[in-house]
Formats: C-alpha cells, structure tokens, sequence
C-alpha cells in the first residue's frame, strides 16, 4: 500500500513537469511565430559598415558594429526557425544602398529588415522608433516594433512613415528599425552589452514571426492578445518633406537671377543628396 502511494506520488509529479513543459512551449511558440519560416526570405540589412562608421562626428560607439552584431544574431535566430535568411552584409564592408535594395528585389517572398541605431547632438534623446515606406511593409513595421518597443527600457518613440532610400526602391515589404540613440549614456550602456544585443536580436525575431497576426487597422481591438497585434499608428513624416519642396519651388521662381544661380549649382547639389543618402540611417 505504502509502496503504491509512492508510485502515485511520482507518477504526479512527472505529469505535472510534463505539462508545465508543454505550457511553456506552448507559450514560447505563440509568442514566437505564426509557423515556421520555411519559404520565407528574410533580408537583413545592417546599417553603415566600411567607411561609413554610422551616426554623427565624435560618437563614441561605433553604429555599424552594433547593427553588424545585432543582424548576426537576428539571422541564427531565424535560421533555427527555418527561415531562409540573406545578408546584405557579414562584415565590415561599405554597400551602397542600391546594392542593398538590389539583393531585396531578387526574391519575391521576402521581406527587408534593415537594422539601425539612432544618434543626436541632445544626449538626452532616446528611444525606439521603426520606420517603413510601402502600405504592404505596415504590418512588418506594427509586428517589429510592438516587440522591440515593447522589450526594451527604452521609451516608444512610434512608428513612421519616411522614404529613406531603402525603403522606396524595394519591392517587398521592408521597414528599417532604430534601436535606441548610441550617443545617450544610458541606452548606450544597453547596446554594449552583448545580452542586450542577444535580446533585440530576439525581438525582431517575434515580430517578423507575428507579423501575419497584425489586427487590420479597421479592428476596433486597441490591445494586443496572443492571436492578434494591434496595427500601429503612425506619423507620415513624407508630408512634411513634401511640403518643403513645394515651398523650396515656390520661392526659387521669384527671380529670374536667383533661378540662374540655383540651375548653375544644380550638379554639385545632386551630388550632395546622393552622397548624404548612402549614409542614412
């Protein structure tokens, strides 16, 4: 009798272990992913790299190490999911962005994570903020952020609509994340820290795993379950530049001498746009 009471007692506790395993499980993967990645291509971009040393003059750390790190870790994560992962780099070296866009456009089921991290001549500026371009890359961008955002101590700087470069000239959804300002003290602290790095890595991770489960923006849900993420609002930072250059079209057609002038700098000036966006971000 004794002897059977005991066998109960063990039988009990291995189901116990053995369910709260599969809870555990069962947790991880909703958090995780809809499925695996099996078809799906992902094109991580890390920011800057060569010359281009990211961020502004006098930064202490160094952006595109950081953005390196972080996609290296992104693309094991993915990889033990199944997914099919492209490095538009793997070392230090310099792509142009027209490279880097090029790379996304030769696969039609992929989607474009660029990873970057933000800087300011205000060291108290931080926080996180995702931008994308495309209708069809908002759900990328809700899914992403509602992650990184929401693991990081970091302040939710909200997502954006802006046209960087990398973001127009793809044909899939692509959206670019700043991962917090490398040149506030404290955020920079974080980003040093390899387990920090580890855990961003693991957050674009969930997002672009839950990206499918992004609530329509017609949903009245403002809170996100662990079947659906709310579609996040966003600021259209492309109206504003708009804006700029009809004014910049109205006031230089208001002599003809200023217009002279304006078409006699025109080349240099090109020039400049094209060089100041090969290292945005």
């Amino acid at each position: 009798m004794r002897a059977n009471s005991l066998r109960l007692v063990v039988s009990a506790a291995g189901l116990l272990s053995t369910c709260l395993a599969l809870n555990s499980h069962a947790a991880k993967g909703s958090r995780s992913s809809d499925g695996d990645g099996a078809g799906t291509v992902v094109v991580i971009d890390a920011g800057h790299g060569g010359y281009d040393r990211g961020g502004i003059p006098g930064q202490r750390v160094s952006e595109k190490d950081m953005t390196l790190d972080v996609a290296q870790r992104l693309r094991k994560v993915l990889s033990a999911n199944g997914y099919r992962v492209i490095m538009t780099r793997d070392s230090d070296v310099f792509v142009p962005l027209g490279t880097r866009t090029a790379i996304a456009n030769q696969y039609r089921n992929a989607i474009f994570v660029s990873i970057h991290f933000n800087s300011a001549t205000r060291r108290g500026a931080d926080g996180i903020e995702t931008y994308f371009y495309s209708r069809n890359s908002l759900a990328l961008a809700s899914a992403i952020h509602h992650y990184v955002a929401g693991g990081a101590p970091s302040p939710n700087r909200g997502v954006r609509r802006r046209g960087y470069f990398v973001l127009r000239r793809t044909n899939v959804p692509a959206i670019l994340v700043e991962c917090g300002f490398l040149t506030n003290p404290t955020e920079a602290s974080y980003v040093q820290n390899a387990s920090y790095r580890q855990k961003l890595a693991e957050e674009i991770a969930a997002g672009i795993g839950r990206r499918n489960s992004v609530a329509s923006s017609f949903s009245t849900t403002r809170v996100a379950t662990a079947e659906s993420i709310p579609m996040q609002p966003y600021i259209d930072q492309t109206r504003v530049s708009r804006s700029k250059k009809s004014r910049s079209k109205r006031s230089s057609k208001k002599s003809t001498r200023r217009k002279k002038k304006k078409t006699s700098l025109k080349r240099p000036d090109i020039e400049a746009r094209v060089v100041s966006s090969d290292r945005e971000g």
